[in-house]
């Protein structure tokens, strides 16, 4: 027979009280500190600065015209070479040994086209005395040129094969100074293997990059001596420089565009850190708020704005109308008299209680 356990009604009840008992309230949701600002009229414009280096002109990377095993290096980086002057050299003895192979077939072809010449000068005597043919003159003939066609040939294999054991040396195509090694000694390399880089003496540019907003004023700004300022790392006075290239596409990782200034020769050091100043024009009657005022809320660019009547928060969408130094421009979405919160937005939530920053500290 079985047995059953009956629990009283009263326990059950008793138990189910001080459960109810055990449970918490959720504590109220904390009052945030923020700092806000009124949103008023101001201008906007001033100087636009970019972060620059100074680049070459012209820069080359360097490497030989044949194949090879690389045996001596002359220059190292940051080394000023002259025009011409020797920088690396390949091991010459199969280039040498090809050139004196090339040499040989072609003295060979020259005394081949000696003979066959001699050979007609006698072929045609007889003609003249009726002792051969026309048709043998005719063949005669034939082989003279062909002998003839053979050795230019073979000069001309000649002269190549001597460009290529030239090729074992690689000099300056112009002077500059050697900015980067890429081959050491006993490496084989490949025809064309890049080996030094060479900055070309000459003008210099400062190279900046804008972004897509900006490609516009920079390309109107070609051409115009002393468009921009540059300003050099360490110093206080700026120079003037002339826009020179804006490139054709953005950079595919950073979508910024690479623009190019002409500093002229000798008035920066070659990778010498700089700024680039450009004016902004000056635009009276617009909004302005610090950049720690727009969040992104629902993925929209937005601003959380006070309600002083009830003290919560709510979010408001915005377009922005650019920046101007560490404040941004609003283009819309916002009146003045706004108040505006510029200080602890990332903790907000719509219609989130708060209290004034400057009323904690009283």
């Amino acid at each position: 027979m079985r047995s059953f356990f009956v629990i009283p009604v009263a326990a059950l009840l008793a138990v189910a009280a001080l459960s109810a008992c055990s449970r918490h309230e959720a504590p109220p949701e904390p009052v945030r500190a923020v700092r806000t600002v009124v949103l008023a009229q101001a201008s906007a414009g001033g100087v636009q600065e970019y972060a620059a280096e100074v680049q070459a002109r012209t820069e080359s990377q360097l490497g030989f015209r044949v194949a090879g095993k690389l045996v001596r290096r002359q220059a190292e980086v940051g080394r000023h070479v002259a025009a011409g002057e020797l920088l690396a050299q390949l091991d010459p003895q199969d280039l040498r040994l090809a050139q004196t192979a090339a040499q040989a077939t072609m003295r060979s072809a020259q005394v081949n086209a000696e003979m066959a010449a001699a050979d007609f000068k006698r072929f045609r005597e007889l003609y003249e005395q009726g002792f051969i043919s026309a048709a043998e003159l005719d063949r005669r003939e034939t082989t003279l040129k062909a002998a003839r066609a053979q050795f230019e040939q073979a000069r001309a294999e000649a002269g190549v094969q001597a460009n290529q054991a030239a090729y074992s040396d690689l000099h300056a195509s112009a002077a500059g100074i050697v900015t980067a090694v890429m081959a050491e000694p006993g490496a084989v390399l490949a025809a064309g293997t890049p080996v030094l880089r060479l900055a070309h003496d000459g003008p210099r540019d400062v190279v900046f990059a804008v972004p897509e907003d900006e490609v516009g004023r920079m390309r109107s700004m070609l051409g115009r001596p002393g468009a921009v300022r540059v300003r050099l790392w360490g110093r206080q006075d700026t120079m003037p420089a002339t826009v020179r290239e804006v490139a054709a596409a953005a950079d595919a990782a950073t979508r910024t565009f690479t623009v190019k200034a002409d500093v002229g020769a000798g008035a920066a050091q070659l990778g010498q850190t700089a700024s680039v100043l450009i004016e902004q024009p000056r635009v009276e009657g617009v909004a302005k708020l610090p950049l720690t005022a727009v969040v992104q809320v629902q993925g929209k660019t937005s601003v959380w704005v006070l309600d002083r009547a009830t003290m919560t928060v709510r979010p408001q969408p915005v377009e922005l109308g650019g920046t101007d130094g560490n404040s941004v421009v609003v283009a819309s979405g916002l009146a003045p008299g706004a108040v505006v919160v510029t200080a602890g937005v990332h903790v907000l939530a719509p219609g989130q209680k708060v209290r004034l920053y400057e009323d904690t500290k009283r």
